[in-house]
C-alpha cells in the first residue's frame, strides 16, 4: 500500500521521474524535450528545494517515488528566488535550437526565463500555488485528495489565505479532480485554467 510522507533530500531524482512521467497532460512526456531534466527544474524540483516543508511524496511498497505535491505559501516570492537563484543556475545546463520556429525545450526555456513576480489579483487573493503529479500506478487510492489535503492543512496552520493552481485547459479530469475538492475555476488566459480555494485559518 503506498504511503504518504514529507520529502527527503534523497527524493530529487523521483521529483524528476515523475514529473516528466506526468509532464505530457497526466502522460509520459519522456523524450518531448532534448533533455528530460527540464520538466523538473521548472515544476517540482524548485519547490522543494525552497520549501522542502510544502512538499510530500507518494511511496510504492518498494521504497520508489510515485507522486508527490510541491508548493510555496508566496507566488511572488517564489517567482523572485527563481528569477534571481534558482534559474541561473539550472538555465546553462539547457541548450537552445536557435531554430526561426522555436522547439518545444525553447519554448520551456522562455518559461522559465519569464518567471518574475506577477503582483495580479489571482496572487494577492490565492498567494500559495501547487504542483501535484502521481504516476497511473496510484490511481484509485484517494492519494491526491490526501496529498491536497496535508498540504492545505499546512497553509491553514501558517495562515495563507488561499491556493491557487494552474493547468493545462485540455486536462478535463483534473478540473474535475479539482472542483470535487472545492476548487473555484477563476479568470484564465488562452490555453490554460486556473482554480483557487480560500482556506480557513488553523
Amino acid at each position: 500500500m503506498a504511503r504518504i510522507r514529507p520529502f527527503r533530500t534523497d527524493d530529487v531524482d523521483g521529483l524528476y521521474d515523475v514529473c516528466v512521467k506526468t509532464a505530457d497532460v497526466g502522460r509520459d512526456a519522456t523524450g518531448m524535450l532534448e533533455d528530460d531534466r527540464l520538466w523538473g527544474d521548472l515544476f517540482a524540483v524548485p519547490y522543494a528545494v525552497q520549501d522542502p516543508d510544502l512538499c510530500w511524496i507518494v511511496e510504492s511498497d518498494d521504497g520508489r517515488v510515485i507522486g508527490y505535491v510541491v508548493a510555496t505559501d508566496d507566488t511572488d516570492a517564489f517567482a523572485a528566488w527563481f528569477r534571481d537563484a534558482w534559474w541561473p543556475s539550472r538555465v546553462v545546463r539547457y541548450r537552445r535550437s536557435g531554430a526561426a520556429e522555436p522547439t518545444a525545450q525553447d519554448r520551456f526555456l522562455t518559461y522559465g526565463d519569464r518567471m518574475a513576480p506577477r503582483g495580479s489579483a489571482v496572487v494577492r487573493e490565492y498567494p500559495a500555488h501547487l504542483h501535484i503529479d502521481l504516476l497511473p500506478e496510484t490511481q484509485g487510492q484517494g492519494l491526491g485528495r490526501r496529498l491536497i489535503d496535508t498540504l492545505l492543512a499546512e497553509l491553514g496552520r501558517r495562515g495563507v489565505a488561499g491556493l491557487h493552481l494552474g493547468m493545462n485547459a485540455d486536462n478535463a479530469a483534473a478540473g474535475a479532480f479539482y472542483e470535487r475538492l472545492g476548487f473555484e475555476l477563476l479568470s484564465s488566459g488562452a490555453g490554460s485554467t486556473e482554480y483557487g480555494i480560500r482556506i480557513p485559518a488553523a
